[in-house]
């Protein structure tokens, strides 16, 4: 036998409410159980002799179940007999499609396929439902060698005009990654529906051709909600989270009501964007339309309101879950390690393992960064052997990264360089730049000359690793050394990443560049920063201008450091938000010592919280102090 025969139930039958009719005769009387469980051609013809026996009609027989008893065996013909005798209820290729499809959808698929070959070898006739149900199957198996067999039976048969069938076939050579088949066929279809075009659609963005899959979806005659939310998860997918909001605006616009699939893709691009408004009106559509109990969505609300700098409400979300995942945990305690929160972090670890909830390898990083963050080494140690040790989980190359993070951070440059050393795979560019990035703060150069030898060869158009060995150098007043990596740079042709922040300010994105001088509120920026500037002056501001690396005046640097572009958005947001609420600033790369220290008095100044997100985690000021242990 290729299948578990009693895993198929009987199907419904207009006639099988006779069975409780028939009063027993005798011992030998039909046992209803017999006629339910059947499981060899042995039994069905002693089933077969009691229904004889006792006169009872042969419909009351489960005639799916008789196919797929009999469809492997030689009693094959018998059940073509048994069929026949009720082919005017139910047509003999009507039941062996009913136990195609019972196949197809089942755990062995391929034995779909080998009852199609033996239909055809005992002259059953194929109609579309046939050829739908191993099509099915040749999807689930990925078979593309029995799917272009089938894709030859349709076009003989004549079913070329069936619009699902050509459909499925398209699904087919596309979901085998042949493209240029799937295009080709699709390009040739005397007709499309909405069906055929999400097909393409999703299929290409599976592919990585997210280009090919917007021409698509611009030339389609009409979309549905699969169509508008394939384009924007393809989006978020490839880090495209502005094209995916400007998509949904435009999803918007034309009357498309959002279900729950793209609800989780338009909060997985706020999350990417920081952009909190429109995740919060999501949030609210979600509730109104009843997907509060969606786990998924609430997973990324959590996600979303934890990168956009508001733990409470991702704390909220949290709470009001009726279901938590592990990843529901993971999310929770990954957001407070971020925000500094190391404790309540390693708290709510204490709670998911009293509930019961086993941890993943995305638990450990969370609880790791807790760990790094507050400088809890000897916890940090506890929870890394405690991954394979208790868990069974095998660390993964992320994880050899915390921990070095977590040691550097402790000046424990040299125990850092051997656990590299030791690690069971080879280390990459996150796990050496960990390393560097602690050198700079610790003022090791010959570490840090360790650490880039490695860096250039993993990744030598990085321009990050370049300036923070620089700064290095700058600050250990090797001016020479620090003029040769620049020159270094620009052989090479490094060019070295601009910085820029983002602020939202009534649900517009608004992004300054260092230096921003073409802002239309330029002038009016210098101004408010000119007097906030002198009121930190009064509190024993001094600008920290040892981040400026060029070798210029004073004066100059002083003005380089406050044309710092998250300095700009930061006026930007007091001109132009109410008091008292929060500002939220997105960074792309980390935020300088400097800013770090004049955002903390400016938070007292103009008793505000500010929260900035930078390339490394969140810095959220309040009332001249910062939720992180320090700076880096």
């Amino acid at each position: 036998m290729l299948f578990a025969l009693s895993s198929f139930p009987i199907p419904q039958s207009p006639n099988r409410n006779q069975i409780h009719n028939v009063k027993p005769q005798s011992s030998e009387t039909l046992k209803i159980d017999l006629l339910r469980n059947f499981n060899s051609p042995f039994e069905l013809r002693q089933v077969h002799a009691q229904i004889i026996k006792t006169n009872a009609p042969l419909s009351i027989l489960p005639l799916t179940r008789v196919g797929l008893v009999c469809a492997f065996t030689p009693s094959f013909h018998y059940a073509q007999q048994i069929f026949k005798c009720v082919e005017k209820q139910k047509p003999e290729t009507f039941v062996w499609n009913s136990c195609l499809k019972a196949l197809a959808e089942g755990d062995s698929p391929i034995d779909a396929i080998m009852l199609f070959y033996r239909l055809r070898q005992y002259d059953v006739c194929p109609d579309t439902f046939t050829c739908s149900s191993v099509l099915r199957a040749c999807l689930n198996l990925l078979d593309l060698s029995n799917g272009r067999i089938l894709h030859g039976v349709v076009e003989k048969v004549g079913f070329r005009s069936n619009l699902y069938l050509q459909n499925m076939i398209v699904h087919l050579y596309a979901s085998c990654g042949e493209m240029g088949e799937a295009r080709l066929l699709f390009e040739k279809m005397p007709q499309r529906d909405v069906v055929t075009w999400n097909i393409m659609i999703a299929q290409l963005i599976k592919q990585g051709d997210h280009e090919g899959a917007y021409d698509l979806f611009s030339r389609m005659p009409e979309r549905n909600v699969r169509s508008w939310t394939s384009m924007i998860a393809g989006y978020v997918q490839c880090g495209k989270a502005k094209e995916a909001i400007h998509l949904f605006a435009k999803m918007e616009e034309a009357g498309v009501k959002c279900n729950e699939v793209t609800v989780v893709a338009v909060l997985a691009a706020c999350a990417d964007l920081g952009a909190l408004d429109l995740g919060m009106r999501i949030h609210e559509y979600s509730n109104r339309h009843g997907f509060k109990r969606n786990v998924r969505i609430s997973n990324t609300l959590i996600d979303m309101y934890v990168k956009c700098g508001c733990l409470e409400e991702a704390c909220k979300v949290f709470e009001e879950m009726e279901e938590r995942t592990v990843v529901s945990w993971s999310a929770m305690i990954g957001g407070l390690a971020m925000h500094g929160r190391a404790e309540e972090a390693l708290r709510l670890f204490s709670d998911m393992s009293q509930v019961g909830i086993e941890p993943n390898g995305v638990t450990f990083i969370g609880l790791l960064h807790a760990c790094s963050h507050m400088g809890l080494i000897s916890e940090g140690r506890r929870f890394f052997a405690s991954m394979t040790r208790d868990y069974g989980i095998i660390p993964q190359i992320e994880h050899y990264g915390c921990m070095v993070d977590l040691l550097s951070r402790a000046g424990l440059l040299h125990e850092a360089h051997e656990f590299i050393l030791n690690m069971p795979m080879k280390p990459n560019g996150v796990v050496w730049g960990a390393l560097l990035g602690a050198c700079r703060v610790h003022k090791n150069v010959e570490m840090a000359e360790e650490a880039i030898k490695h860096l250039l060869e993993l990744d030598p158009l990085n321009d990050g690793y370049y300036v923070v060995l620089s700064n290095i150098y700058a600050e250990a007043g090797r001016w020479e050394d620090t003029a040769r990596v620049r020159k270094f740079m620009k052989d090479r042709q490094v060019k070295k990443t601009p910085g820029w922040s983002s602020i939202t300010v009534d649900g517009v994105v608004h992004e300054f560049v260092a230096g921003e001088e073409s802002h239309p509120d330029t002038e009016q920026i210098f101004q408010r920063w000119e007097e906030l500037l002198e009121e930190m002056r009064l509190k024993g501001y001094v600008p920290n201008t040892s981040v400026v690396l060029l070798d210029i005046e004073e004066g100059e640097k002083v003005k380089f450091v406050s044309r710092h572009s998250e300095k700009l958005a930061l006026v930007f947001g007091l001109m132009n938000t109410p008091a008292e609420t929060p500002i939220r600033i997105m960074k792309n790369l980390r935020i300088c010592e400097d800013c770090h220290s004049a955002f903390k008095l400016i938070s007292a100044i103009v008793n505000r919280e500010i929260v900035v997100r930078d390339r490394n985690r969140f810095h959220c000021f309040n009332d001249n102090s910062c939720s992180c242990r320090d700076y880096w």
